[in-house]
């Protein structure tokens, strides 16, 4: 199944931009989700809520998306998609230092999703809530 983005606005005590996904994350589509984060944070977004709920599959080049929209919005580069385990190892160091950040968020995380996000330890790396109005709340 493809990758539908959509993007929305909304106003918490911080402007937050919404990034929904519905459909897959793999290798065929997470390119076109780190573009959309650089566009955000290029046009002055700094607060990213990532809402999962429509996404059915997440594999390792949906992971190295979502490490990527992390460091995009914090101002850094991502690792290059184009050395592979190398951006595998970047979220492996992230993961260790053990920061949790607050400016991505992720809300409606299926089960398959979240033990994926769990077990290569990515998702202790994002605050997740159950949905958009309690993740919209915690900005």
């Amino acid at each position: 199944m493809a990758l539908q983005t959509t993007v929305e606005q909304a106003e918490g005590r911080v402007p937050v931009t919404i990034v929904a996904l519905d459909g897959e994350l793999d290798a065929t589509t997470y390119e076109g989700v780190i573009e959309t984060v650089r566009g955000i944070y290029a046009a002055g977004g700094r607060y990213l809520l990532l809402d999962l709920t429509g996404l059915s599959f997440l594999s390792s080049s949906g992971l190295v998306a979502l490490h990527s929209s992390l460091r995009l919005m914090r101002g850094e580069a991502p690792p290059d998609p184009e050395y592979g385990w190398a951006a595998l190892r970047a979220i492996g160091d992230e993961v260790d230092s053990g920061t949790v950040q607050t400016n991505v968020q992720l809300c409606g995380t299926q089960d398959g999703v979240q033990k994926v996000l769990y077990r290569t330890g990515l998702g202790v790396l994002f605050p997740s809530h159950p949905d958009r109005a309690a993740a919209i709340a915690a900005f």
